[in-house]
Order: structure tokens, then C-alpha cells, then sequence
């Protein structure tokens, strides 16, 4: 077997994670013609299928599961030898993935000073979902992710870094509430599933007994808050949301009890993610 260059590697790589050509020529930015060529080389050079054809859909082959975890350990090992030759001076691309609120309310001021610190680093800013910045982080479309607490996965690393006050908000039409459980029958406000802070919501309202009246997904807290402002429902977000944008006179907010008054939020990455980016990233991060 001849050996391997990184160069085809990623190329492998991004059409095992995309599973489709189209895809990844689009990501690697070359035609797609070139994508086939080099798969095609590459597993002439191996004698192996990489892939399964069907229906325009690229799955792996049981030998391209194997070639994908090497080739994902070759990679970013080329990187890391890259960094360290340099100096230890952080440079290239660095990937963060973040949920929303995290990425307006938290990381502002962190990634201007960072900026600032190491202008040799381009910085890629991607928001999403817990579950879908897990998701992301897996496939090494990011390199690191802010995602709330709990992360409990296999060969991911978290240290927790921020902590987060959740507070109910309430239409300003809606009376006072005396108790918590009179907001059943009203509509909930919150991200898709996969959104920690609506996994927070579900359970709070399971255990004080809140039925709601329906379920409205929104992928932008502004527009979260716009909805409940104009009086459709309730809804659950970070204190250093609302902190962000003038909310006097528009809700009513009441603090979470107990367990759901506060969450973390945890810097994860791969565990064998070793970069002098993500070490200098973690510097500039408070500690709750």
C-alpha cells in the first residue's frame, strides 16, 4: 500500500462527513469533478471501498469507518505539529462552536481581546444547539463548542467557565403571578429540541406540574423576547440575555427556584484536541 497524503485525507474526510461529493466540494471549495478524482485515486491506492453508493448518498464502507478515525487522528496531529513548530504562536483557523446566548451575552468582550492578543488567528464563530454543537464537535466541524451543562460524552473534555442565572419571562399583559402553575395553559416560547435551556424548561415544568397550552420553536432569543413582549407565552433564557437588551417596562421576570435557578456552561473539545489556540482561548475564560 502506498502511503497517504493529508491532502487526500481531508478530502475524505469532508465527503465522509458530509456524505455527499457535492457537499464537501462545496466546504473544500473545488469542483466537484476533483472530489471524484481523488476519492476514486484514493481507493485505487489502498485496494479498499470507501464507500457505499445509493441513491446519491455516500455512506462509509466498514473500511472507511477505519480510515476515517485515522485519518482524523493524522489530521489533527499535522496541526498540532504545525503549532508547535511555530513557536508556540497561535495561528491559522479556530473554529468555536456556541448556543446563542452564549455567543451575544458571554463571548463579545472575550473574542475582541483575543483578537487583539493573537491577530494571526482567524476566528470561525458558529451558533447552534447543544446537541447539534456536540454533533459538530464530533464531525470536527468545530474545535471547541460553549455548550450548557450536562455533557456527558465519550472522549470529550468540558471545564466549566460560566455560569448562567435562569429567569422565567412573563407577558406584561399576563397578572402577577401568585404562583407559578397559573401559567398552564399558556404557550411556551423556547429553541428547538436539543436546546439545554429547553430541556430546563420541560423538566421545571414537569415537576411544578405546568401543563402547557402548546409550544412555539424559535431559533433567536431577540425574537424569543419579541413574541413574549407581544403577549403569545412564556418563555426560559439566561439573566445575561435580558441583560443585554433593554427589557423595562416589556416582561415580567421571575427567578427560577432551586435547581434551575443556575446552570453552567462548560469550553468543551475532543479529548485529543491539543492546540495552543485552545490553550490561549482558555486563558482570557473566567471561572464561575
Amino acid at each position: 500500500m502506498q502511503n497517504l497524503d493529508l491532502q487526500s485525507l481531508e478530502i475524505f474526510r469532508h465527503v465522509a462527513v458530509e456524505g455527499s461529493v457535492t457537499k464537501a466540494a462545496a466546504k473544500l471549495n473545488r469542483v466537484q469533478s476533483n472530489i471524484s478524482t481523488r476519492i476514486k485515486q484514493l481507493e485505487e491506492r489502498i485496494n479498499k471501498d470507501l464507500f457505499i453508493r445509493k441513491n446519491r448518498k455516500l455512506t462509509l464502507t466498514p473500511e472507511g469507518q477505519i480510515l476515517l478515525t485515522y485519518a482524523e487522528r493524522l489530521l489533527q496531529l499535522s496541526l498540532e505539529a504545525t503549532e508547535a513548530l511555530n513557536e508556540w504562536k497561535p495561528s491559522g483557523v479556530l473554529k468555536i462552536g456556541a448556543m446563542e446566548s452564549t455567543a451575544a451575552a458571554r463571548l463579545p468582550e472575550i473574542l475582541s481581546l483575543y483578537n487583539q492578543l493573537y491577530p494571526e488567528v482567524k476566528v470561525e464563530l458558529k451558533t447552534d444547539t447543544a446537541g447539534g454543537l456536540i454533533t459538530r464537535l464530533t464531525n470536527f466541524d468545530i474545535d471547541v463548542a460553549f455548550i450548557a451543562e450536562p455533557v456527558v460524552f465519550e472522549n470529550i473534555s468540558t471545564q466549566p467557565v460560566f455560569e448562567e442565572k435562569l429567569v422565567l419571562v412573563v407577558p406584561q399583559s399576563f397578572p402577577p403571578l401568585m404562583n407559578v402553575d397559573e401559567i398552564s395553559g399558556k404557550t411556551v416560547i423556547a429553541f428547538e429540541q436539543g436546546c439545554a435551556y429547553r430541556r430546563y424548561l420541560e423538566e421545571w415544568m414537569l415537576e411544578c406540574g405546568i401543563v402547557p397550552g402548546g409550544f412555539i420553536a424559535i431559533s433567536s432569543y431577540l425574537a424569543i423576547l419579541a413574541n413574549v413582549s407581544a403577549g403569545t407565552g412564556f418563555a426560559i433564557v439566561p439573566q445575561s440575555v435580558l441583560d443585554t437588551v433593554n427589557t423595562k417596562g416589556t416582561f415580567q421576570i421571575y427567578p427560577l427556584p432551586g435547581k434551575y435557578s443556575k446552570i453552567k456552561t462548560l469550553l468543551t473539545s475532543r479529548v485529543d484536541y491539543r492546540s495552543v489556540k485552545l490553550d490561549t482561548l482558555s486563558e482570557l475564560l473566567p471561572l464561575p
